[in-house]
């Protein structure tokens, strides 16, 4: 390492809060799907700000968007009328179809506001006492109270107890369990169609459709976190589509605004009058300057077709990296994914396979101790994909 990096963690390790195991990697500048830290050095980026530059860093006609609304009207509040806004929400419901959109700020605020708006539809519109959300293990919708105690994994709730009421979580893939848990006081399930955090895990279209028939036989809302599925990353605007799903809510953020903060909840018509004037509401969600970089996001992923790009990129690289498994027989468990959501799940613990990438020159996440996590952004080429894949082989190799 550097002295101008050893310089910068010290200053980091003295003023910022120990919340995050950071990669001993200070980072500088970035353009495209390339990344240089502060000496200069150049890094293929495979986990896009954990699936948020779905455009590449530094777009250029992104910066152009912002500089212009910087220079016009930055933030109002809510409280107003603003045409960067509902031109926005317009957009992203062309996407899905007619319903209502909210905008907040992050990924977790979004999964609050649907379930705030599950258990509020259910009182108010439909006059019934209905309050738990019911998710799955190895799930993860976020870091507020609430959405830790709907997360499926233990590990992000040691020591935040006593944890909010009203949430259940059963096995994942397990329709019989999800039955079993439906009660009078089921408000919605909530589930991720590829678990990120959880390891790029799949489930089968006949489990998703079940879960969608038992929300709409038990009365309960059927809630899709898209957060780090959705804006185009599995190949579909969003990935409930794929399966022909019809959530009656589903939340975005990460690539909404390519960078900037934005998270938002969709719903149908109906189920958005769950939701009056003061009964849900942020300060900063839906700010004319972030709306602006947003809305240039959805307008290049149309122009550009960067959904079905993805999906082109994906197989690509999923047959690409079948073929690094083939060469390294008994080392690669498995290689899933959808569009470039990829987890490559290594035989064995993958800490050192994941230092020795970051070493060569390559940025990416390893998740469950094993899976090596690909979330680049959805602009990268072929070649970028096979330079990465020749290095995994021989770093595997030598394992």
């Amino acid at each position: 390492m550097s002295d101008a990096f050893d310089a910068l963690k010290e200053r980091t390790q003295a003023s910022v809060m120990n919340t995050y195991g950071r990669y001993p990697l200070a980072l500088a500048k970035g353009s495209g799907c390339t990344l240089h830290d502060l000496d200069g050095r150049e890094y293929l980026d495979l986990l896009a700000g954990i699936a948020v530059a779905n455009l590449g860093h530094s777009h250029p006609e992104i910066a152009d968007a912002l500089a212009r609304q910087a220079r016009e009207l930055v933030h109002v509040s809510n409280l107003f009328f603003q045409t960067p806004q509902v031109e926005l929400a317009e957009a992203l419901l062309g996407t899905w179809g007619p319903g209502r959109v909210f905008f907040c700020n992050s990924g977790a605020e979004a999964n609050e506001g649907a379930i705030k708006l599950a258990r509020r539809y259910q009182r108010t519109v439909r006059g019934q006492d209905r309050f738990e959300v019911i998710t799955l293990t190895s799930s993860f919708h976020g870091r507020t109270l609430a959405t830790l105690t709907a997360t499926g994994q233990d590990k992000v709730k040691e020591h935040f107890q006593p944890l909010p009421e009203g949430f259940v979580t059963v096995p994942a893939g397990d329709l019989e369990a999800l039955r079993a848990a439906f009660t009078p006081r089921t408000a919605a399930v909530l589930l991720e169609v590829v678990q990120g955090e959880g390891g790029v895990k799949l489930f089968p279209e006949a489990y998703l459709r079940g879960v969608q028939a038992l929300c709409r036989e038990q009365g309960a809302l059927f809630m899709v976190d898209e957060i780090q599925t959705g804006m185009c990353r599995t190949g579909r605007w969003w990935a409930h589509q794929h399966h022909g799903l019809e959530p009656d809510v589903f939340t975005a953020a990460k690539a909404l605004a390519n960078g900037l903060p934005m998270g938002a909840v969709l719903a149908t018509e109906e189920v958005a009058r769950g939701f009056e004037p003061g009964s849900h509401a942020t300060t900063f969600g839906g700010t004319p300057l972030v709306c602006a970089a947003a809305l240039k996001t959805v307008e290049i992923m149309h122009r550009e077709r960067i959904a079905e790009r993805a999906a082109r990129m994906g197989d690509f690289a999923l047959a690409l990296f079948a073929d690094v498994a083939a060469q390294n027989p008994g080392k690669v468990k498995e290689v899933r994914g959808l569009g470039l959501m990829i987890g490559i799940d290594l035989a064995f613990d993958g800490q050192k396979v994941w230092e020795e990438l970051m070493k060569r020159g390559f940025i990416l996440n390893l998740t469950q101790g094993t899976v090596l996590r690909l979330l680049p952004p959805l602009v990268i080429e072929q070649e970028e994909l096979r330079r990465f894949a020749q290095a995994l082989s021989d770093v595997l190799a030598g394992q």
